[in-house]
C-alpha cells in the first residue's frame, strides 16, 4: 500500500514538475530556432540571441529593469523596515490605521494604481522618465516589505529592546544588533518580494515611465505584438540568470553550515559571498550605464542648431519599423531617437490626454480624426517634407485628411480573409465572402480577430450596411448574425497570435490584417488571402505631429526621410505592409523575389463597398457591449 502511495506521489510530483517547468523548456529551445515561428522548430541557430545583444533598445531594457529592480529593492526594503519596527512601538489605533492604509496599494487593482499615478505625475508636470519609473515602484514595493516584516516584529519579546537597553546597549545598537538581526528572515522575504515585484512589473511601469525608458515587461509585450523570436533569446537569458542566482541563494548557506565550525571561515566566507553580489551589481549598473551613455552619444551640435535640438521622440504601435530605419535616421542627422510603442489607439490616446510629449505619433485613420477635433495635433509643413511627392496615389487624399495637412501615410492596408485553399475550395470564398465564417462546413476551423470594430465591420459588410452605420436595426442585425456565428461554427476568437497559428496550418480560415496576410503566405504556400467582394476596412496609419511636440523641425525631419525609397523600402519588407512610397510599392508587386506573388500585400483602392473607419466613440461603445455578449454566449 505504501509502495503505490509512493508512486502515486512521483508521479503527482513529476507531472506537477512537467506542468510548471515544460513551458520555461519551450522557450530555452526556441530561442535557438531559425525560423521566425514560435511554435515549429526549423533548425538550430544563434540568430535571435544575435538580434537581441545587437538590439540597443533591448539591452537598454534590460539595464533599466535590473537598475530600477536593486535601487526599488533597496530602498523600499530601508524604508519598510524602518516603518514596521517605528509602528510596532505605536499606538493600537495608529497600527490599525496605518496598516489598513498598506493594504490599499496591494489590495488595488494595478491598473488603479497606474491611472492613479499617470494623472498625479501629469497635474504636478513632472517630466515622466527614470524618475517617475523609480518612485512608482517604490511606492508599490513597500508595502510588501511591511507585510513581510511586521509578523515577525509581533513574533519578538516586547521587553526584548528595554533589555538590551539595561545591559548597557544604545538605542542604534538596539536596533542593529538585537532586534534586526530577529527580523532578518522576514526582511530578507521583503527584499525578494519587492525585487520581483519590480522586475516584473508591466502595467504600472507601462503608465508612469517615458522618455524612451522602458523595461523589459513592457519591451516584451510590445515585441509580442507581431512574431518575434528575440523574445525566446531574451527570456533564455533572465531564467538563466534566475536560476544563476537562485543557486547562489541556496548554495551559500550549505556551504556556511559547512563551515560553522571555523569561525573566521565562515565570516570570511560571508564576506566574500557579499563582496561577489555587490560586484555583480556595480558591474551590472555600471555596464549599463555605459551602454546607456554609448545609446545616447549621437548628439550633434549641428542638429542642434538646424532643429531646435536633437532627439527625436516617436509614438507608434509595436514592431512596426524596419531593422535599419532608426540607426541610418540617427546616423545621416546626427540625432537621437526615442522609440516608445503602443498596443492600441485609446491607449495612445490617454497618454496624448495625460500631457506625455512626443514628436512623432503613428495613430490609425479614425484616432487622428479624433486627434484633430479634440485639436492634438499642429498643422505640417509641407515645404519641409518635400518628399510628399513620392507617395503613392492610393493613399493620397484620405477621408479623414483630405490635403494631407495634418497626416503623412506610413502603412496602409486592409481586413481580408486568410484560407487554406487545399481545405477550402476558392470558389466557395469568392462566392461566400464575410458569409464563409457561417457555413458550417467549416465549423471548428476558424479564427474570428477579437475585436468588436472588426467583426462587427464584416456583419455589416455581409448584410449590406455601411461599417459605420449607427442605424440601431443594422447594428441589431449585426449582432444576430455574429451571434447566429458564434453559436454554430465554435470560432477561435484570438489576436496577433493568428499569425503563428496559420503560419502552422492550425485552422483553415482566418480573419487577418493584410500586413500579417503577407506574412503567412510568406511562410506557408498552402495559405490564400481574399478580400470579400462586400467590401472591407480599408485602413490607414500616418504619421502625425502632437501639438505639444518639443521638436516640431525634427519631426518634419522624420517624416520626410521616411518617405525616401531606402526607408520605406526596410520597413515594409521588414513589417510585411504596404508601402505609401509608390516606387518601393511598384518593385514590391513586380519584383519575384519580393511580394509579386503575395495577394495580400496588395490592398485595393477605388472599390466602391470599402469604407475606412470613422472616429464614433458611441458607436463603439455600444459595439464593444454586444461584443461581450456575443461571445458570452452558449
Amino acid at each position: 500500500m505504501k509502495r503505490k502511495s509512493s508512486l502515486g506521489s512521483k508521479l503527482i510530483l513529476a507531472l506537477t514538475l512537467l506542468f510548471f517547468y515544460l513551458p520555461i523548456l519551450y522557450i530555452i529551445i526556441f530561442s535557438f530556432n531559425d525560423s521566425r515561428s514560435l511554435t515549429r522548430f526549423s533548425g538550430f541557430s544563434l540568430r535571435w540571441y544575435e538580434k537581441m545583444f545587437a538590439d540597443s533598445t533591448m539591452m537598454e531594457a534590460v539595464f533599466y529593469t535590473v537598475v530600477i529592480a536593486v535601487i526599488a529593492t533597496i530602498v523600499s526594503t530601508v524604508a519598510g523596515t524602518i516603518t514596521a519596527i517605528g509602528l510596532s512601538k505605536s499606538k493600537k489605533v495608529v497600527q490599525a490605521m496605518v496598516e489598513r492604509i498598506n493594504d490599499l496599494p496591494v489590495m488595488n487593482p494595478d491598473i488603479v494604481t497606474a491611472i492613479s499615478l499617470l494623472m498625479f505625475f501629469s497635474v504636478l508636470t513632472v517630466k515622466k522618465g527614470f524618475g517617475t519609473l523609480l518612485i512608482a515602484h517604490i511606492m508599490f514595493c513597500i508595502p510588501y516589505v511591511m507585510l513581510s516584516v511586521t509578523p515577525k516584529l509581533r513574533s519578538l519579546d516586547p521587553n526584548l529592546i528595554d533589555a538590551a537597553m539595561d545591559l548597557g546597549a544604545t538605542p542604534f545598537q538596539a536596533l542593529t544588533k538585537v532586534i534586526v538581526p530577529q527580523i532578518r528572515p522576514g526582511i530578507v522575504s521583503g527584499a525578494l518580494i519587492a525585487f520581483t515585484m519590480s522586475f516584473d512589473d508591466f502595467v504600472i511601469s507601462y503608465f508612469t515611465t517615458g522618455n524612451g525608458v522602458n523595461n523589459i515587461s513592457i519591451l516584451v509585450y510590445t515585441m509580442s505584438k507581431r512574431v518575434n523570436p528575440s523574445i525566446n533569446a531574451l527570456s533564455a537569458i533572465v531564467i538563466l540568470l534566475i536560476t544563476l542566482a537562485l543557486g547562489i541563494v541556496n548554495i551559500v548557506p550549505i556551504m556556511r553550515e559547512k563551515r560553522e565550525k571555523d569561525g573566521r571561515a565562515s565570516r570570511g566566507m560571508s564576506r566574500r559571498a557579499v563582496a561577489a553580489v555587490a560586484a555583480v551589481l556595480v558591474l551590472a549598473v555600471v555596464g549599463g550605464t555605459v551602454g546607456a551613455g554609448v545609446a545616447q552619444n549621437r548628439r550633434s551640435t549641428a542638429a542642434i542648431e538646424k532643429y531646435g535640438g536633437n532627439v527625436l521622440k516617436l509614438y507608434l504601435p509595436g514592431e512596426y519599423l524596419g531593422e535599419n530605419v532608426i540607426s541610418d535616421f540617427e546616423k545621416q542627422f546626427g540625432v537621437r531617437v526615442i522609440v516608445e510603442n503602443f498596443d492600441s489607439n485609446e491607449m495612445m490616446y490617454t497618454k496624448l490626454m495625460a500631457g506625455d510629449r512626443y514628436d512623432v505619433v503613428i495613430p490609425s485613420d479614425y484616432m487622428i480624426e479624433r486627434l484633430m477635433s479634440s485639436d492634438y495635433l499642429q498643422p505640417l509643413d509641407k515645404s519641409l517634407i518635400p518628399n510628399m511627392e513620392n507617395m503613392s496615389d492610393a493613399v493620397r487624399g484620405m477621408s479623414y485628411d483630405p490635403d494631407n495637412d495634418w497626416s503623412i501615410p506610413y502603412f496602409w492596408g486592409s481586413v481580408g480573409l486568410v484560407y487554406n485553399h487545399e481545405n477550402v475550395d476558392p470558389a466557395i470564398i469568392e462566392r461566400e465572402g464575410w458569409e464563409i465564417l457561417r457555413n458550417t462546413d467549416y465549423a471548428g476551423h476558424i479564427y474570428i480577430y477579437d475585436s468588436e470594430r472588426d467583426s462587427f465591420m464584416m456583419a455589416f459588410k455581409a448584410l449590406g450596411y455601411s461599417m459605420n452605420t449607427d442605424d440601431p436595426d443594422e447594428i441589431n442585425a449585426a449582432y444576430e448574425w455574429l451571434l447566429q456565428m458564434n453559436n454554430t461554427m465554435s470560432p477561435v476568437y484570438v489576436t496577433d497570435e493568428v499569425i503563428d497559428s496559420m503560419m502552422n496550418g492550425y485552422k483553415d480560415i482566418a480573419v487577418v490584417y493584410s500586413g500579417d496576410a503577407t506574412v503567412i503566405l510568406d511562410e506557408n504556400e498552402d495559405m490564400s488571402f481574399y478580400m470579400p467582394s462586400q467590401g472591407t476596412n480599408i485602413w490607414c496609419d500616418a504619421m502625425v505631429i502632437p501639438k505639444n511636440a518639443e521638436n516640431p523641425k525634427l519631426a518634419h525631419e522624420f517624416i520626410n526621410y521616411m518617405l525616401t525609397y531606402e526607408a520605406a523600402f526596410d520597413n515594409t519588407e521588414t513589417v510585411g505592409y504596404t508601402s505609401p512610397n509608390a516606387e518601393v510599392f511598384e518593385e514590391m508587386t513586380s519584383s519575384e523575389d519580393l511580394y509579386a506573388e503575395n495577394a495580400a500585400y496588395l490592398p485595393r483602392s477605388g472599390y466602391e463597398n470599402d469604407e475606412m473607419f470613422h472616429d464614433n466613440q458611441t458607436l463603439m461603445r455600444e459595439l464593444s457591449k454586444l461584443w461581450i455578449k456575443v461571445k458570452a454566449a452558449k
